[in-house]
């Protein structure tokens, strides 16, 4: 016999299925049960967090998971043994329920389930990794990159916690040494001082609002109270640079070569730190760039030939081991 009691899956959508709260080993249900499901039938497309989810595709996932609830009896078995979690909490609580999407999405809520799966699939099923984290880290790597939302190193080039220190600004820019304290520079010293990193990256990419503020800002640049303006000036020389060698193209292809230029300026800027230059001579910390372009996704890469390197004369640099990735 059994009683079945209504559980909601995933409040964002409307899902809802049936779970037995009373189970007998020895009996099943009708071969051809139907189970019910809120899910409207239209194929109305559902935006969650930027991407786009048709609710019939939802409905087919959300049938083979109950086909394979049905099938498995240990899952069945375990639902019946843990109801105290998630589906008592549930029948108990009825009114801390999320409605349907088109109601109000909820952020947090999200991004609650995002860290539980976390915890569950990465976490927990890496536990001593991330354990010896807790003890110290230890990265090979220390990344600059834009704060852009569309930009995080560690997705796009797949990092693992531990495996980079990482450091965002707008526009990816370093600073040289005597421009004095700025939380890059901070950063710069604890990762090659104390963590002692082997490579810094400094990662640019495709439509960058940073450096089309440095390109569309007046040869003259008096002191603005903008922190933007005053912050993304670190790049003039990679603006010069950029109009003096296209200037008859039009702004956007401009900002395109800017946004590279000011990669390789920001490598030259890191030879101003004695410590990082000192680590570079030895061959104990190597520099490169990196250029995403986010429309086509692809990625450039290189190393900064630091024997070719002139900064304290012109400002002359020559690259070396370029590669795209597409």
């Amino acid at each position: 016999m059994f009683i079945w009691q209504v559980a909601t899956l995933s409040p964002q959508v409307g899902i809802k299925f049936s779970i037995p709260t009373q189970f007998n080993p020895k009996s099943r249900p009708p071969r051809r049960m139907a189970y019910r499901s809120s899910i409207c039938r239209k194929r109305r497309l559902l935006k969650i967090f930027g991407s786009q989810l048709k609710s019939w595709e939802i409905e087919q996932t959300h049938m083979r998971f109950l086909d394979s609830f049905k099938r498995t009896p240990t899952l069945r078995l375990k639902a019946l043994r843990e109801s105290p979690g998630l589906t008592q909490e549930i029948i108990d609580n009825p009114q801390k329920s999320i409605g349907p999407i088109e109601k109000g999405f909820d952020a947090f809520e999200e991004m609650r389930h995002r860290f539980l799966s976390f915890k569950k699939d990465k976490y927990l099923e890496n536990l001593e990794h991330y354990q010896t984290l807790a003890r110290g880290q230890a990265p090979k790597f220390m990344v600059i990159a834009c704060a852009d939302s569309r930009v995080c190193p560690s997705s796009i080039l797949g990092f693992q916690p531990g495996e980079a220190f990482v450091v965002r600004n707008v526009a990816n820019l370093v600073p040289p040494h005597e421009n004095g304290p700025t939380e890059t520079n901070a950063a710069l010293e604890f990762a090659v001082n104390s963590l002692e990193v082997e490579n810094i990256l400094v990662v640019g990419h495709s439509c960058c609002g940073g450096i089309h503020a440095l390109m569309s800002m007046q040869d003259e640049m008096s002191s603005s109270s903008s922190f933007i303006k005053s912050w993304v000036v670190v790049g003039k020389a990679a603006r010069l640079r950029t109009i003096a060698a296209v200037s008859d193209l039009n702004l956007d292809q401009q900002c395109r070569h800017c946004e590279k230029e000011s990669i390789n300026r920001s490598l030259l800027n890191l030879l101003t730190y004695p410590w990082i230059e000192d680590r570079v001579e030895k061959g104990m910390l190597s520099l490169h760039g990196g250029y995403y372009d986010f429309a086509d996704c692809t990625f450039e890469k290189w190393t900064l030939d630091c024997k070719g390197c002139r900064p304290k004369v012109a400002g002359e640099y020559s690259i070396k081991n370029r590669e795209f990735w597409s």
